[in-house]
This record gives structure tokens, sequence and C-alpha cells, in this order.
């Protein structure tokens, strides 16, 4: 047994020890925080075998910096690069192929109007009771009270002089009468083209609600499907989404897009910068869209007279479209004649006729103005607006 004299030293010394050891414990615990002094060599890369240097509280801690790839990993892991993706440009369908889908397209007014002239034509005695029939179902399809009188005068006179009840010749003496009606004469071509240092300026207008920014994205497809060169001008500055909408039509298939980022801005002055862009780009055709208008409103009428005047300081307007919802009947004769002594309109675009039985507006909208339907839209798809080609229409009506 120890002495109590070394007994005493034992413990002395064994609670000493255990108090060093709860004070190093209690150090290691601490988190200091850490940052990175990195010397970087000429290349301004960081260097293998650098310190980094802590300092928390009085205590100072030294420790070694991981090597410069390890570093070049870390950094990397953390940095996402986002690498920019080119639009994809979409290539509109051939105009050709627009025009095959027509018969289908016009379903609803086939049914009511060619296969109801049909039916009656077809009947062993046409009598006068049944040529009124034919007269009200022309009526109806808004062909316009003197074009329908035409029609039934000369077929009446053809089918007695020449005796036929063969519905097939019947039939024939309809489709040459009806073609004859819309006047295939009328040039219903786009003046497109650039002449000299000028390109073709194509003003769309219309009242609210028709779709004429719709229709100028869909018109920009048709040009750029036939190789023209375009841009478009964003001159509806008084309905916020109508230049965004413009704009995402020409990003589409790679048509840039002339606009102001001014709500409100003056339509006259961005149809003119849009004109300015297409001189001096020596595109093909500028496209100009503008704020919808009710016919009866004096100060917009004349605003649209602004527009074009201040267009031509530039370049002459050679197309001003009018947009005519086919649905509206024969409302679309009175926003027609309007808007015609306004700005002298050189064409007619008629939407939604693959929803109506009105097919008959073609020729009434023909006859009031002088002006051709150039342009007819056959529903609601990117590549649906097609060129009027006469016998084409008038077959679709008499489809079978």
């Amino acid at each position: 047994m120890l002495p109590p004299e070394i007994l005493t030293l034992v413990i002395v010394l064994a609670v000493f020890l255990l108090g060093l050891v709860g004070v190093l414990l209690v150090a290691r615990g601490k988190k200091p925080k850490t940052t990175y002094d990195q010397t970087r060599d000429a290349d301004d890369q960081p260097q293998s075998g650098g310190v980094a240097v802590a300092e928390e509280g009085e205590e100072t801690l030294t420790v070694e910096r991981p090597p410069a790839e390890d570093l070049d990993r870390v950094e990397q892991a953390e940095v996402v690069e986002e690498i920019p993706v080119a639009p994809t440009v979409e290539k509109p369908e051939p105009v050709q192929g627009r025009l095959a889908r027509l018969r289908a397209r016009l379903v609803k007014t086939n049914n009511i109007f060619g296969k109801g002239l049909l039916s009656l034509l077809s009947t062993d005695d046409i009598d006068e009771d049944v040529w009124d029939e034919i007269e009200e179902t022309l009526l109806l399809a808004d062909l316009g009270t003197d074009a329908s009188m035409e029609l039934v005068d000369n077929l009446r006179d053809r089918v007695t002089i020449e005796g036929s009840k063969d519905p097939a010749a019947v039939k024939q003496m309809l489709r040459e009468e009806l073609i004859k009606l819309i006047d295939p004469t009328l040039d219903r071509s786009l003046d497109d083209d650039r002449l000299g240092t000028d390109p073709s300026v194509m003003m769309v207008v219309g009242v609210n609600g028709v779709g004429k920014t719709t229709t100028v994205g869909k018109l920009a497809r048709v040009l750029v499907a036939e190789d023209k060169d375009v841009i478009l001008g964003a001159a509806d500055t008084f309905r916020a989404a109508a230049a965004e909408q413009l704009t995402t039509w020409g990003a589409r298939i790679g048509v840039p897009t002339v606009r102001s980022d001014v709500e409100g801005a003056d339509p006259a002055s961005v149809a003119f910068d849009a004109v300015a862009a297409g001189v001096e780009n020596e595109v093909d055709v500028v496209l100009v869209d503008t704020a919808g208008r009710l016919q009866n409103k004096a100060g917009l009428m004349d605003e649209l007279g602004k527009i074009k005047r201040v267009i031509e300081k530039k370049a002459p307007v050679r197309e001003v479209l009018l947009v005519i919802d086919a649905t509206t009947g024969q409302n679309g004769l009175s926003q027609a004649k309007v808007f015609s002594e306004a700005v002298n309109v050189t064409g007619i675009v008629l939407t939604k006729l693959d929803g109506t039985a009105k097919g008959g507006i073609v020729v009434a909208i023909q006859r009031q103005l002088g002006v051709p339907v150039k342009l007819i839209g056959l529903g609601e798809g990117a590549d649906d607006l097609a060129p009027f080609e006469t016998e084409a229409f008038v077959e679709a009506l008499l489809a079978e």
C-alpha cells in the first residue's frame, strides 16, 4: 500500500489531467468561420498549396487550402451555366396546300347554301314557287337582293331555253352563274413586290374584335411561304397585348416587329418607324397592324387617315386590307363602306368563312365597294388563311 503523501499526489495529478482534457474538448467543439484568401497566378487561377486564415476571438487557425483542381470542381458544381437555345423558326405551309382544305372547311356553308340550291334545282318541275325558294336561299346566304334576283333570272332563262332537267347540267349552270357573279376578272393578287427602294406597305384595318392582329400574323406567314422578306409594324398601341401578340407571331417565322414600349404611343409614329425600317433593311413588305375602331366614330376614322398620310411621307401605301368577320353578314357591308371612304380600301380579308352559312357576302361586298375579296380565313390554325380563288370557292360551295 502506497504511503499517504504519494497517494495524495496521484489523486491531484489525476484531477489535473481530467480538467485539462475537459478544456481541450471544449476548445475542439468551437466552429470558427472560415474565409479563403485565394492567391492567384498570372492566369487568375487559384494556386495549389495556398492557405486560408480564419480568426475566432483570440484564436487563430491555419488550415491547408485544397489543391486548385479541387476548388475548380467545387466552383463548377455551384455555377449552372445557362446555354441560350436558338428559337425555333417555323416554316409556314405552302399557299397551294391551304386551298386544298377549302372543301372540307366550308362544310357548314355547303350544307345550307350549295346543297339547298342543288336540291331545289333537281326537282322535276321547277315552278314559280321553287324559284321563289331559290331566291330566298340566296338572300339568306347574304348574296344581296340585286345579285340574288340576277342569279335567279339568269338560271331560269337558261333552264327554260335549254330545256334540261338533268341535275348535273343544272348544277353546271349554277356553277357558271355563281362564278360570273363573283367575277373572276377582278385582280385578287397582293401588291407585294418591292419597287426600287420602297417596300410594299400594307395597312390592315377593321372594327374591334374581327381578329386584325391575328390576320396580320397569318398574312405574314403567307408572304414568308412565298419567300418574301417582311417587317411587322405594331401600330395598335391602345391594346396592351396587341404588340406582344404581333411580336410572338413574327418570332415564330423569324420576322422582326417594330413596336413602342409606351402604351398609348402615337400609332402613326410607330407605323412610320416600321416603314423606315423596311426601307433601310430593303425588305419586300411592311405589314402595319392598326387598332380596331368603330365605323361610326369619326375621330377614330380620321386617325386612320392620318396614319396612312404619315406612312406615305416615307413610302406609298400599296394595300389597305379591310378585315371583315363573315358571320356579321350584312353589317359587314356598312363597315366596309365607311372604311373605304376613310382610307381607300384595296382588298377584303374575309375571316371565319368556314363557320357561316353566309358565303354570299363575298358577292355583296364586292358589288357594293367594287373591291375584291383577296384573302379568306378558313379556321383558327396558324396557316388557315389563303388567297381567294373564285373557282375553288364555288367548287367548295357546290361540293356534294
